[in-house]
């Protein structure tokens, strides 16, 4: 991990998000997601992402691939606030807890 994204790392935590590697999030999902789902249960977690807007869908989408808010703001070019805002937004839109649901979710809808 280069210097500024252990920086933005650690402020992170610090604000009270969780940061999983990559790899980790990887793990995660493919030890705790079941591999199929009924057609139907599948198409309402399709439903419910669909009620995203774009950016949310690809914050969404960005934190089923294990980035950081700080990952996120730097590769979408927006402020670490704005994805912040964006995370809280996705996860009242779903009913959703915290970001490992966000990413166990977008997994088993075969985003």
């Amino acid at each position: 991990m280069r210097t500024p994204q252990l920086i933005a790392a650690i402020h992170s935590v610090a604000q009270g998000d969780a940061i999983l590697t990559p790899r980790v999030t990887r793990q995660v999902i493919e030890r705790g997601v079941p591999r199929a789902l009924p057609a139907a249960q599948r198409e309402h977690i399709r439903a419910l992402f669909s009620t995203l807007s774009p950016r949310e869908a690809d914050i969404a989408r960005l934190i089923a691939d294990g980035l950081s808010n700080a990952e996120i703001a730097d590769r979408l070019v927006i402020q670490q606030a704005s994805v912040r805002r964006n995370v809280s937004r996705i996860l009242a839109k779903l009913g959703l807890r915290d970001r490992v649901q966000i990413a166990v979710e977008w997994y088993r809808s075969g985003m």
